[in-house]
């Protein structure tokens, strides 16, 4: 230990978990100009101390590394958290329609009623005109645009359609559809890219956009900051992103590292997308914001059967019992975006949520692999359905499973993938015991404000571990063969998210030469019973050896 480091701070009193699989536990450590610069024992820590250091006494309270999400839309998450109208993902319809009415008594008469998350199950039941009749009626004309728990999906009223210049005779926008029922009507729902249409209409109806892009941003970064996440990677980084969190980092207030990925294709979201977005992005680089990542969309979602499968989906009424599927890429398409990310220096996100897809994205990397080495980061997200033959290639290629336990349990997609995906698929779904086994590096992801109104990582932790929903009333577990133990899914949030998007020397861990970013929780999870892992409440948030939340104050 060098006894000249005068640090700023240090942190003792209770146990500290590194997430440094050599050197998993310690007493305490040292922070000096927002670094980590000593890890030890509390008599070796207190040691280097002098009269303006400042000590942090844990008293007896867990320490943990910051924690590292994969996989977040941070302007999303931030919108809905700052303005929107919360909907929970398991209300039904008449819920929802009573809480637009509650919600828009003090809206004016123009004025646009925002919301998620809706439920899949909620969406699978919007059929026909009634369904749209009884949302006109609950928002009394105004427009109404509510997000289901994909992201990838759209609830809209006749007065939204009007103003996306949208009938029953529009036809379908590439890669989208305007959901219809058996009589040529319009429903309200929005699938894939038509959504991007109803984000556009909302935009424009935004009196000051910049302001409260930055409100959200911020809000999103408190969020993650309450439940002691201090990395993430934005799973889709649009223009407005890169400009408020720019404008916060140019105030001091960043509290987070942030990479970005930037959609090489139109998405869902509203913007420039591409070679334009990367000039864009590349021009909002800084110390903690990082435009690293391109974002691929290959597939959509098994909900509404736009994923790309191996073996068909379940044939029901009137379908195509071989269907499976299709990607929205071809492999020689594939192949020229990789080699670009190559050319570019950038890496790659991969959405592919079939194992068709799957298989497509790691066919394509391995031929850019022996054609130019190992290069960039590929992740897949969201690794649901992998073919077992390809579990093992994703250790040998490099590339990372991104993975977003909250899509099991507690949320209610997993009912209605059931009603698309047959059983036997869904059963040997989310292989993450044996991505761990063959060598991958397995990196977790709330997907927030999918599937939870929260990207509480706590949740995801144990379900990792346990492969059950939180509530002990819902029976069953998922794949129980995969689960992992409290130490690998610790790694899935921590160590692992922060590698899969290029932040290994930067955080993740504590350990000398790291961000001095860490955690301090009410509980033990490494003793608890596991069950009661979700139940963790975060005490203290640092970042860079900066208090940037504290339960207490909150």
């Amino acid at each position: 230990m060098d006894e000249a480091l005068s640090p700023d701070l240090i942190v003792v009193g209770g146990p500290v978990y590194t997430s440094d699989p050599w050197a998993e536990w310690a007493e305490a450590f040292a922070v000096k100009d927002g670094t980590i610069v000593a890890v030890g024992s509390e008599a070796e820590i207190r040691g280097l101390t002098d009269d303006a250091t400042s000590v942090l006494d844990t008293g007896g309270k867990l320490v943990l590394p910051g924690l590292s999400d994969g996989h977040i839309h941070l302007g999303l998450g931030g919108s809905q958290a700052a303005w929107e109208l919360p909907i929970l993902p398991t209300d039904s319809k008449e819920e929802i329609f009573d809480k637009i009415k509650e919600w828009s008594k003090d809206l004016g008469p123009d004025e646009w009623i925002v919301g998620g998350i809706v439920g899949s199950t909620v969406m699978d039941t919007v059929m026909n005109v009634d369904d749209l009749a009884s949302l006109d009626e609950a928002a009394a004309g105004r427009p109404v645009l509510l997000r289901d728990d994909s992201m990838h999906n759209r609830w809209v009223n006749t007065r939204t359609l009007e103003l996306m210049g949208v009938t029953a005779d529009t036809a379908d926008p590439e890669g989208g559809v305007y959901v219809r029922d058996a009589a040529g009507s319009l429903t309200g729902v929005l699938h894939e890219l038509a959504s991007a249409e109803a984000e556009a209409a909302l935009d424009s109806s935004i009196a000051d956009p910049d302001l409260r892009n930055k409100v959200s941003l911020k809000k999103a970064l408190e969020t993650v900051n309450s439940f002691g996440i201090t990395a993430v990677q934005d799973a889709a980084t649009m223009e407005y992103s890169w400009k408020a969190l720019s404008a916060i980092e140019a105030e001091g207030g960043m509290s987070a590292w942030v990479v970005g990925s930037m959609p090489a294709r139109p998405f869902i979201e509203a913007g420039k997308v591409g070679e334009e977005l990367y000039e864009i992005a590349a021009g909002n680089r800084s110390k903690h914001l990082r435009p690293d990542f391109v974002k691929f969309v290959l597939d959509g979602v098994p909900m509404t059967r736009t994923t790309a499968m191996l073996r068909p989906y379940i044939c029901h009424d009137h379908e195509d019992p071989g269907y499976t599927g299709a990607s929205y890429w071809t492999l020689e398409e594939l192949l020229a975006a990789i080699e670009d990310c190559y050319d570019r220096g950038l890496n790659g996100k991969l959405h592919a949520t079939g194992d068709a897809s799957v298989r497509q994205v790691l066919n394509a990397v391995e031929i850019m692999r022996e054609k130019h080495g190992p290069g960039p980061i590929f992740q897949i997200a969201h690794v649901e359905f992998v073919d077992p033959l390809d579990v093992p290639r994703f250790a040998e290629l490099g590339v990372v499973p991104d993975a977003s336990p909250y899509i099991w349990y507690p949320g209610v997609i997993q009912e209605s993938i059931a009603n698309q995906i047959p059983a036997e698929t869904v059963n040997a779904s989310w292989a993450t015991k044996d991505f761990i086994d063959t060598g991958a590096l397995l990196a977790a992801g709330s997907d927030w404000p999918c599937v939870l109104p929260s990207p509480d990582p706590w949740i995801g932790i144990q379900t990792l571990v346990t492969r059950a929903n939180i509530d002990p009333v819902v029976p069953g577990e998922l794949n129980p063969s995969q689960k992992l133990t409290i130490h690998e899914a610790v790694a899935a949030f921590t160590r692992n998210p922060a590698a899969a998007m290029g932040l290994a020397n930067v955080t993740g861990s504590i350990k000398v030469g790291l961000s001095a970013d860490f955690i301090v929780v009410d509980q033990n999870i490494f003793e608890i019973d596991v069950t009661r892992i979700h139940a963790t409440q975060v005490e203290a948030t640092y970042f860079e050896g900066k208090m940037v939340y504290t339960r207490a104050r909150a």
